[in-house]
């Protein structure tokens, strides 16, 4: 008799003991497989059963048919998890007519359709949609300002696009970052086009009024955008001291400039390392006869020799310190193989050590700066004043090469202080282990005599943001409140200028401010796992005010590279499977994978053990 594939109950007329009931019921709830589905608006789906018939056969569980009873295939919800997976991960669109793929997810559930690219296009934009919703709704309830960063993105052909980034500390206390939008540039546009085309996405967020710095990359180029943009804040009088601390340029960008003019400077000597690298590489035998002059001469470095990568520059320096380790072997190696005719001279050498210990300090600096996975704008005060300090003393050197390059160096970065040291400065002091004191440690090593006027500065400003914050804070509440009373639900409040007359005399009747009672106090103790974020949330019933400054602060992306391009030489290059794509459906993408990966991160941090596929959407 040939059995059949459901599973047969025997009903044995054999007694047994009661307490078998208690072992059959645990194996049944084993040989059942839970399925729980999810919605997009976080409301759970109620679990549904599906029976599994299994035999145990002592080698795992072979997981036979599957009876679904009561489950219900929900073909728009499928639809939505296949959108939001190729958007998560960046696949391309067209995978949905790939062959593999179909017979893969036709034996999982004869029951999908796949549709077309188009089909699955337009899924894509119903997320991307719904999520920019939400995106909206969180900034439109910040408590505090917005910085944005602008970045230029590439495609292999050629399309130039401005992506635009939102950072903030949200009511939480945790620095936050959206990407707001993607946007195709004609690098031919002139400044008063990209200036508005920033503008314009400012206004469609409805962030123009809480704007507090842009943070772009650190080329002349970029001067009239940045200050056409600040120009239209000002005369709305949304931006705060003026403006003057609104144009921010990049620190690792800055970083980059540098090294590309040291990397120019040496590029002939870099020219012969990486030829006399070649050599040794390209056959089996120089490699071999250099391996036995490298044991003789009695190096011990353990790295190999390597070519570099002309868009990475940390790959240069990796090159040229290893060929620094076997310079000693170079010129034996000249002596027994005639056809080695490009080693380094002795001169060679001594420069290619100086330009190495340069590229190395720079290297160093890189790597701090992305160093955390969070890094508030206090953290880059000490890093970018130990550059200049660098740069003094290099400028100093009896060697004509080092200080004449030094010259070059700090005369472009002296540009980069003159319009960043201030905020950064700023964000040092709010910093509890340090507040001015890190400021008059520094000051007078690089201004000298001249430290006490530049400290004033500092103290002027800090003064003046406060004060700022003091004011214009309350009434800035209360001008959205009376943006809002044209729909009629709010009374306009008639004492906003009492309001201002009662911040104004409270400063001026010898009050103690929030301010001055933070930087009297001791300083916090130094610790590896400090959390200024977490510091600021705990004292904020103490300092109201300058905690709302804080908050503006250290939301500043001081750097605005990626951890993943912190080497390149060149613009940030998107995935050539999504390159061709229209402007608009990249931009959903872009925006749409950075918002979803950022819901992963956030799950999984606020509990670990939770699934990826917890992510919820609605179907419907």
């Amino acid at each position: 008799m040939e059995i059949p594939d459901e599973a047969v109950v025997v009903n044995s007329s054999r007694l047994k003991s009661v307490v078998w009931n208690d072992f059959d019921r645990g194996k049944r709830k084993q040989s059942t497989l839970a399925l729980t589905s999810y919605s997009y608006n976080q409301a759970p789906i109620k679990n549904e059963l599906v029976t599994v018939a299994s035999t145990n056969t002592g080698q795992g569980l072979n997981v036979g048919n599957i009876n679904t009873g009561s489950f219900n295939f929900d073909h728009r919800r499928s639809q939505l998890d296949l959108a939001r997976m190729i958007i998560m991960h960046g696949y391309p669109l067209g995978m949905v007519e790939d062959i593999g793929f179909r017979m893969f997810v036709r034996n999982l559930q004869p029951l999908f359709d796949f549709g077309t690219v188009s089909g699955v296009e337009a899924d894509c934009m119903e997320i991307y949609k719904k999520e920019k919703q939400r995106v909206y709704e969180e900034l439109d309830k910040l408590p505090g300002k917005v910085s944005l960063s602008a970045d230029r993105w590439a495609t292999n052909g050629g399309t130039e696009y401005l992506c635009l980034i939102a950072h903030y500390i949200d009511d939480s206390w945790e620095l936050k970052k959206k990407i707001l939008n993607f946007l195709v540039v004609d690098s031919s546009q002139a400044e008063d086009m990209l200036s508005e085309l920033i503008m314009t996405s400012l206004r469609n967020w409805d962030i123009d009024r809480k704007l507090f710095s842009l943070t772009i990359d650190n080329h002349n180029t970029y001067d009239k955008i940045v200050s056409r943009i600040r120009d239209q804040l000002c005369q709305h009088r949304f931006l705060m001291c003026e403006g003057q601390l609104f144009d921010v340029r990049c620190a690792a960008s800055t970083v980059k400039i540098l090294v590309q003019d040291v990397l120019e400077t040496s590029r002939e000597i870099t020219s012969k390392v990486r030829e006399t690298v070649r050599y040794v590489k390209g056959s089996r035998a120089t490699q071999e006869k250099f391996n036995e002059i490298v044991q003789l001469v009695g190096i011990n470095w353990q790295k190999c020799l390597s070519i570099d990568n002309p868009f990475q520059w940390n790959s240069t320096y990796m090159m040229l310190e290893a060929a620094l380790e076997y310079k000693e072997a170079f010129p034996q190696l000249q002596e027994h193989d005639p056809d080695f005719s490009m080693c380094p001279s002795g001169i060679d050498w001594d420069r290619l050590r100086a330009i190495t210990s340069i590229l190395k300090f720079f290297h160093e600096v890189s790597n701090i700066f992305v160093g955390r996975k969070h890094i508030t704008a206090n953290s880059y005060f000490a890093e970018i004043c130990d550059i200049h300090l660098q740069l003094i003393e290099w400028c100093q050197k009896s060697d004509d090469f080092i200080s004449s390059l030094a010259l070059k160096l700090k005369s472009k970065f002296d540009e980069y202080w003159k319009k960043c040291s201030l905020i950064m400065a700023i964000a040092a002091i709010l910093d509890p282990r340090f507040k001015m004191k890190l400021v008059e440690y520094y000051y007078p090593q690089i201004y000298g005599d001249s430290a006490p006027d530049c400290i004033d500065i500092v103290s002027n400003c800090m003064k003046a943001l406060y004060s700022g914050h003091a004011i214009y804070s309350p009434l800035a509440a209360h001008g959205q409140s009376s943006a809002s009373e044209s729909s009629g639900s709010i009374v306009k409040d008639r004492l906003t200028g009492f309001d201002r007359f009662l911040n104004e005399t409270s400063l001026s009747q010898n009050t103690k401010s929030d301010l001055d009672k933070y930087l009297e106090e001791p300083l916090f103790p130094r610790s590896v796992d400090f959390n200024i974020l977490n510091w600021w949330k705990v004292h904020e019933p103490r300092y109201p005010v300058l905690s709302m400054m804080a908050r503006n602060i250290l939301g500043i992306p001081i750097s605005k590279v990626a951890p993943e391009s912190l080497f390149d030489t060149g613009d940030r290059a998107v995935d050539q499977c999504w390159s061709s794509m229209k402007s608009d459906t990249l931009q959903a993408l872009m925006c749409s994978q950075d918002w979803i990966r950022h819901e992963l991160e956030v799950t999984d941090s606020k509990s670990p053990e939770t699934p990826i596929y917890a992510l919820r959407y609605d179907a419907k």
